[in-house]
């Protein structure tokens, strides 16, 4: 009987850089340990804005910006979520509940994060309505619109796009050195950062917000206390265990995590395009500019988390794949066309080189010719 294995890799699970954390000089220092008694009260800090994030979190996400340069943390409030999905969702609701129109448009320029639509569509509020893409967007009066840099899925250094003096939720999930040059200190009003896409940690389901109005920070941590009570204290200090080792691997910054990561995705980066040439002009990869890193002080180029694969041929490349028994997520779920599809390059090794192993076999069907 065959076994026909279907590979799956409908949703990142970062767990490339499991190696680097299984190490004999990591695989001690993130140990932690945390008796029975501790950690019982729903409070951390109730003098503090965010009332359920801890000061040694809190400390850990600014000397790890500051380390790497990558945001503004002076005069911010932190707000801690159960990853940047949920801050997201509180950001929309602070924002439209400040506002004066309801319900207020959100937007997001193609190709966006899929699960954009699915948080502003799902519960139907009446607070805000999903519009689509913000490139034809031109309905009047005020909106939000959710930037991603470097976006998902398709690796590109984003801006807005609508610029009529709209609210913009940042999301900076992949903004780290070991996926694209850190050009500048980013300086917003709202920015999301992702514990999972930093070092793989997806499981810890901790993100952080930096947010500069302090209404806006309450209304955040409004939706975050109805909507789960807080975070997850041991959660927390896992973060801070690694967040620290994460900063103090910057000193020397040839040998640090980030190094590792970028030399990583890099890799994988090169055996993807040198599959994809092999397939003649069957698929297609975004090019990435190079740009100086302030980090590494150096020149390089963008190695994002998810790859933008593209069929030369106007048909469904989704379906294409699922007849090598890979299921991936379709470019009409990020508002854009069923020629596309989004490859994760973070995955588990053997998930990544089976699919190459895979992308090498396909032959276009007559259909497709």
């Amino acid at each position: 009987m065959i076994n026909l294995l279907v590979l799956i890799i409908l949703r990142g699970d970062p767990t490339a850089f499991q190696e680097y954390w299984m190490s004999t000089k990591m695989k001690e220092r993130c140990v932690v340990v945390i008796p029975g008694w501790d950690l019982m009260s729903y409070f951390s800090d109730k003098t503090n804005v965010c009332w359920f994030l801890r000061q040694d979190l809190a400390e850990a996400i600014k000397a790890l910006h500051r380390a790497i340069g990558n945001a503004a943390t002076e005069e911010r409030y932190i707000v801690v979520g159960n990853g940047s999905t949920q801050l997201c969702q509180a950001a929309l609701f602070a924002l439209s509940s400040l506002s004066e129109d309801k319900p207020l448009s959100i937007v997001a320029a193609v190709p966006y994060y899929s699960t954009y639509e699915e948080e502003a569509s799902y519960v139907q509020s009446q607070l805000y309505k999903w519009e689509g893409d913000a490139r034809t967007f031109n309905k009047p009066g005020p909106y939000i619109e959710m930037v991603t840099s470097p976006n998902n899925p398709d690796g590109t250094i984003r801006e807005p796009v609508v610029n009529r003096g709209g609210k913009v939720i940042y999301d900076f999930a992949y903004y780290w050195p070991h996926y694209t040059p850190i050009t500048h200190r980013q300086d917003h009003d709202i920015m999301l950062f992702t514990f999972s896409k930093i070092a793989g940690h997806a499981g810890s389901r901790i993100g952080w917000a930096l947010v500069k109005d302090i209404e806006v920070a309450k209304k955040m941590v409004q939706y975050l206390t109805i909507n789960s009570t807080g975070v997850s204290k041991e959660s927390q200090i896992r973060a801070t265990a690694i967040l620290n080792e994460l900063t103090k691997s910057c000193r020397i910054k040839s040998e640090s995590f980030f190094k590792y990561g970028n030399e990583k995705v890099k890799s994988r980066w090169e055996s993807l395009r040198w599959v994809v040439d092999k397939t003649g002009d069957k698929f297609t990869l975004p090019d990435y500019p190079l740009a100086f890193c302030n980090f590494f002080g150096k020149s390089s180029s963008t190695y994002p988390a998810f790859a933008w694969l593209g069929c030369n041929k106007d048909k469904d490349l989704k379906i294409l794949l699922k007849e090598k028994y890979v299921l991936k997520r379709g470019g009409e779920r990020c508002g854009s066309d069923k020629k596309y599809v989004r490859v994760d390059m973070l995955g588990p090794n053997k998930d990544f080189q089976d699919f190459l192993n895979r992308l090498l076999t396909i032959k276009y069907p007559r259909c497709f010719l």
